[in-house]
């Protein structure tokens, strides 16, 4: 696992978000290890992982719902054991899992825990239910799923937080309603709030964060932004060629990592995008009659980062 630690903690006074060393343990069940990060004011922050890397485990410390065994965390610069209040009443949550009270209206839930933050402009929940496309009169219990999710949107959403806090915000979603929900995000950032992302919807990502940390078995591996992170992968040519060139002479080019043929003449190589000046120049040698350039996705990145 350690050769897979890249982590640098650079903390200042524009964090919201600081993590620093914090272990969580079950017993001998494993929960995280030793993670640090630091997000910026107005990041868009995407943690990716597959189910049971840590991810929730992590955002449950950051909100004081469970303890770390070892570490420290704070929000707004605020301990979050210590000023667990005072952080709540600027963050807006959205667990992965949750239930709400079956036999109320979406309306009346969204209307008691407004009261419980003091009070909000009712339009304000309005407006999000409008975008959401989600009936405010059902009680909770005739809700499908993808219409719970949209009420616990309304919840995190409602009282405008510095801090959105999202555990697997799309989940239940169908793709018109993920569109507005990536616009809602949007508008956030612009309005100056932060968000921390947990995802393991790959595509989603790539669309909306501007940084991503990768946890794997409770560490965090990797923490870059989406170019850097797609530049540590090969990019993926298909070349035609008039004629097919002795594929052995391709797999020698430095910075290949495989060629191989697709169908015909047209040939798959996998490149260093540092090789692939030399490459060109090399195929060069050769009748090309057609190129197509695949720009590695954070899919593919996300699986080196995860494979054996």
């Amino acid at each position: 696992m350690s050769d897979y630690k890249e982590i640098t903690l650079t903390p200042s006074s524009n964090s919201i978000i600081s993590l620093d060393h914090v272990t969580k343990k079950y017993g001998t069940a494993r929960g995280i290890t030793d993670i640090t990060l630091d997000i910026q004011k107005g990041e868009v922050f995407g943690f990716l992982g597959p189910n049971g890397a840590g991810k929730t485990t992590t955002i449950r410390v950051l909100l004081d719902l469970i303890r770390p065994t070892s570490g420290h965390a704070s929000i707004f610069g605020l301990d979050t054991q210590k000023d667990t209040i005072k952080i709540k009443k600027r963050v807006g949550y959205l667990p992965g899992e949750f239930a709400l009270y079956p036999n109320l209206t979406g309306g009346q839930i969204c209307l008691y825990f407004a009261n419980l933050r003091g009070g909000l402009p009712w339009e304000n929940i309005t407006k999000i239910a409008k975008r959401m496309d989600v009936d405010l009169g059902k009680k909770f219990r005739q809700y499908s799923r993808g219409n719970k999710q949209k009420i616990g949107i309304i919840l995190a959403f409602m009282h405008k937080p510095e801090l959105l806090i999202l555990d697997e915000p799309t989940s239940g979603l169908d793709p018109l309603i993920q569109i507005e929900f990536y616009n809602m995000l949007k508008e956030a950032r612009e309005a100056g709030s932060t968000v921390f992302f947990s995802s393991h919807i790959l595509n989603e990502v790539e669309k909306i964060c501007t940084r991503v940390g990768i946890i794997r078995e409770g560490e965090l591996v990797k923490v870059s932004n989406l170019q850097e992170l797609i530049g540590l992968k090969v990019h993926h040519l298909e070349i035609t060629f008039a004629t097919l060139p002795p594929i052995e002479e391709l797999q020698k080019i430095p910075g290949v990592d495989e060629a191989k043929v697709k169908e015909g003449t047209t040939v798959i190589i996998h490149v260093k995008p540092s090789s692939l000046d030399g490459l060109v120049k090399e195929i060069a040698k050769y009748n090309v009659t057609n190129l197509i350039s695949l720009e590695p996705s954070l899919e593919e990145v996300f699986l080196h980062f995860f494979k054996k």
